[in-house]
């Protein structure tokens, strides 16, 4: 994985988004039939897949199509701006259905968390991006889209529903860059983890038993294992949290409607019953001294 870092939106904007939604002029048939903006995100998406986004070049996909550097330029006007089409290609969701899982939000969250965990492990160069500042095309919005749809009865406010995936996809990005990372070490070292690790086994038995460490020491041997799954260790833990907030929010909105149901009798009965009684004790006065006066003296 290279080591620089691209970013999302850093293109010419306005461009970007008539080329996502096609609502731009488009360009006349180039010199080489055949070639459309389409197979050229294509292309650039598979160089970056093989050789990193560091590979990616107008020049280079060109070459991949077989074509002139200056043909791509009447479909696309840099590489900033085909990024941005790279990324809005890669997140096109699936039309299966059942993709987000067949039952409630928890499952379709926890779908979503594993669909984008495979994501970042097809495309690796999605995590030389920052997309902070991601420009929308119809993949990401149909994506969006779709979660939503799914996590909605959840019944939090609309910011907390976007802070949900927020936190799937922050929770997934730092899981995948692990991932990566781990496999770059022993790429590039030639030394796998298994001999990574055994190279520091005496230094660690020692400190192990120097009697500096005793919690470390007391742990069993399958703790720093590769068998446990902590990718979904933490992703169960994540879903347990909401569980709980969706749980107390849900009590308190039945506590609520509970209150206003008894509330509201009483509140009707003060409404009636408070101009009555007003009326009463405004006319009982003048009523009296009606009787009075017509009394003879």
């Amino acid at each position: 994985m290279a080591s620089g870092t691209e970013t999302s939106g850093s293109g010419d904007i306005n461009r970007t988004l008539e080329l996502l939604w096609d609502t731009g002029r488009r360009p006349s048939r180039g010199p080489k039939p055949g070639l459309t903006l389409e197979r050229i995100v294509e292309a650039a998406v598979e160089v970056a897949d093989r050789d990193g986004l560091g590979a990616v070049s107008m020049r280079r996909i060109a070459t991949e199509l077989g074509t002139g550097t200056m043909s791509l330029y009447r479909y696309v006007p840099g590489k900033a701006e085909l990024i941005d089409l790279m990324l809005d290609r890669v997140q096109r969701p699936s039309e299966d259905a059942d993709d987000l899982g067949d039952g409630d939000w928890r499952s379709a969250l926890e779908a979503l968390g594993h669909a984008t965990l495979a994501l970042y492990r097809r495309h690796t160069w999605l995590l030389e991006v920052n997309q902070s500042r991601p420009v929308l095309g119809p993949a990401a919005l149909d994506g969006m889209e779709k979660v939503l749809a799914r996590i909605r009865p959840m019944g939090l406010t609309d910011p907390e529903l976007v802070s949900t995936i927020v936190m799937i996809d922050g929770y997934v990005v730092g899981a995948a860059r692990t991932q990566v990372y781990q496999e770059e070490a022993e790429r590039t070292s030639g030394m796998t983890d298994a001999q990574f690790w055994r190279a520091q086994e005496p230094a660690l038995v020692k400190a192990m038993t120097s009697g500096r460490y005793p919690v470390l020491a007391s742990l069993s041997e399958d703790a720093f294992g590769t068998g446990f799954d902590h990718f979904g260790f933490g992703l169960r833990r994540i879903l347990d949290g909401l569980e709980v907030l969706v749980a107390a929010r849900r009590a308190a909105d039945g506590a609520a409607a509970d209150g206003s149901a008894a509330d509201g009798p009483a509140a009707d009965r003060s409404a009636a019953d408070g101009p009555a009684a007003d009326r009463s004790a405004a006319d009982g006065p003048a009523a009296d001294g009606s009787a009075a006066a017509e009394q003879p003296s």
